[in-house]
């Protein structure tokens, strides 16, 4: 009976330590292979990135390469903050969604009711129509003549009137077209709905909520601690066009690092700032009219990849690029943000997410 029991607590330990050294050898070969993808996308002498890997709400991978500025020959650090371009459309639905479920607005609103002039020509758009790009709004930064406002400061409803007379693409919910129009107009009805400019609500519902210290809407005149500088590549890097911040607004003018963007996922994960319920509209699957689906959400796109949920979106601003990548299933997240449009983390950000999972 000694023998037995002797044995079988053997087993176990044997168990135990085969368990530890199979999870120790994943650990370490997910690590080789992340950093030789990254080390040879981005060189230490060019502009860099930073990147993020957590699974299961722990962080298991979380590295720094190139330069953050070029001219000053600094190096990228993990707390180093990005520009995050259209992931900010994340930000401005969650934000519509705190509303909705305060009960100050609904999600089949008319924008009439909160642009009285907005001229639909007859036709119902809807707050649900602006989130998922199916608006048929033309996307104002498509629009002939951006380029002369692209460096003004112009307030949300000088920036609605430089587009809202424009013909529409199509009739809302005929089809799906990313439109940078819409998050124009929803970061405007925030301001309506929760007396606060933009800026203001997505630092005090969001950030100031959850922690995210690093993050706050970019500014150019603003000390911004481990700001990375931003690049374009024609012959040789040179720095970034700078425009008004009012210009991408709601759609686009976000700043955030990767630490802070895991605090983000995990959030939405567990349901801090709005319930599960409205959290499942946020990563819905919509349809059109046809009943055809979009794989689009409210700021996320929603599709399957070898058989794989995935939730992700990407972003660019000049200078800049960022993707997302979440594995609900797996509850993996992939973060990357780099400091030059020249070089996108989009596919490399979806290779790592499939390294996680071991494919």
């Amino acid at each position: 009976m000694r023998n037995r029991r002797s044995l079988k607590c053997l087993l176990i330990v044997i168990a135990i330590l085969s368990l530890y050294s199979n999870t120790n050898s994943y650990g370490q070969n997910l690590e080789s292979n992340i950093d030789s993808l990254l080390l040879h996308k981005y060189p230490s002498n060019e502009p860099g990135a930073t990147f993020l890997v957590s699974k299961n709400g722990n962080i298991i991978y979380n590295k720094a390469f190139g330069l953050a500025n070029l001219e000053l020959n600094f190096s990228m650090q993990k707390e180093t903050v990005f520009e995050i371009g259209s992931m900010t459309k994340q930000f401005t639905a969650i934000s519509i969604l705190i509303l909705m479920e305060r009960g100050v607005l609904n999600l089949d609103d008319e924008i009439t009711k909160y642009i009285l002039d907005y001229p639909t020509n007859g036709n119902k758009i809807t707050i649900h129509h602006l989130l998922t790009h199916t608006s048929g709004i033309k996307s104002f930064t498509s629009i002939k003549g951006i380029n002369t406002i692209a460096k003004q400061d112009l307030t949300p409803l000088e920036l609605i009137d430089f587009f809202k007379n424009e013909p529409v693409d199509f009739m809302p919910g005929e089809k799906f077209k990313y439109n940078n129009s819409g998050y124009v107009l929803l970061g405007y009805i925030i301001e309506k709905v929760s007396g606060q400019n933009y800026a203001q609500f997505v630092e005090e519902e969001i950030f100031k909520k959850l922690g995210m210290t690093a993050s706050k809407y970019a500014s150019h005149k603003d000390i911004i601690k481990n700001r990375a500088s931003g690049y374009h590549k024609k012959d040789s890097f040179i720095n970034n066009r700078r425009i008004s911040f009012t210009i991408p607004y709601a759609s686009g003018s976000l700043m955030s690092n990767v630490i802070d963007m895991f605090k983000w996922q995990e959030a939405l994960k567990n349901n801090e700032l709005i319930s599960r319920k409205a959290t499942e509209k946020a990563f819905t699957n919509y349809a059109l009219n046809n009943g055809e689906n979009i794989d689009y959400g409210y700021g996320w796109h929603i599709k399957q990849t070898n058989g794989i949920s995935v939730w992700e979106h990407g972003g660019a601003i000049f200078g800049f690029k960022s993707m997302g990548v979440y594995l609900p299933n797996e509850d993996i997240y992939v973060i990357g943000l780099n400091n030059c449009d020249c070089n996108s983390p989009t596919e490399i950000t979806r290779q790592i997410a499939q390294l996680a999972i071991g494919k």
